[in-house]
């Protein structure tokens, strides 16, 4: 066993079967086939991840063009990895071509919009190969948020990533226009 996971060969099918039972496991699949386990986050990640999908589903309710996934969400990419984002957005036209079944599993396709929240246990070269991974595989937009450093890396295909640091607010436009998230939650969150 690693530090990230261990070598596992295995089918798509038996993979989603050992996700499935083990669910309080959280389980990745690098394109080299490698099963990496994530453990579960403290309070104050999870608290921070789920205000985070709140606002993400907030405005997706409202521009209804996409759907949201949060971080136990898995997409199978185009490189044969199996990952989660801890927040993600597809667009409907693209979840429309999945068929149902599909659907049911891991999505076979890379989310168009992506968000990794840094918890203290993360390595931070770790999450900027997967964001790599995800621009590599279509992804449009990506966040990197690291509440520690209150850092934004914004990633988008083409482009330098660049780096936001001690923001308040991060927009996604043009990819999500009119998506804001407000970051003070994420930097301070408030009891």
């Amino acid at each position: 066993m690693s530090q990230y996971g261990v070598q596992l060969k295995t089918t798509e099918d038996v993979f989603y079967e050992l996700c499935r039972q083990n669910p309080d496991l959280r389980l990745e699949r690098s394109a080299k086939g490698e099963v990496i386990v994530t453990p579960p986050t403290g309070w104050e990640t999870g608290n921070k991840n789920a205000e985070i999908n709140r606002q993400l589903g907030n405005w997706a309710r409202q521009d209804d063009t996409g759907k949201i996934g949060e971080s136990s969400t898995g997409f199978k990419l185009p490189n044969g990895a199996d990952r989660s984002p801890d927040a993600s957005w597809v667009e409907k036209s693209r979840l429309a071509q999945v068929h149902l079944e599909q659907r049911k599993k891991f999505l076979p396709l890379c989310p168009d919009f992506a968000i990794e929240l840094r918890s203290p246990s993360d390595d931070l070269d770790t999450i900027k190969a997967k964001m790599e991974e995800y621009i590599a595989c279509g992804l449009q937009l990506g966040w990197l948020i690291d509440p520690e450093e209150k850092t934004v890396y914004v990633y988008r295909p083409g482009a330098v990533v660049q780096k936001l640091e001690n923001v308040n607010e991060i927009s996604a436009d043009p990819e999500l226009p009119g998506f804001v998230l407000d970051l003070r939650e994420i930097w301070e969150p408030q009891l």
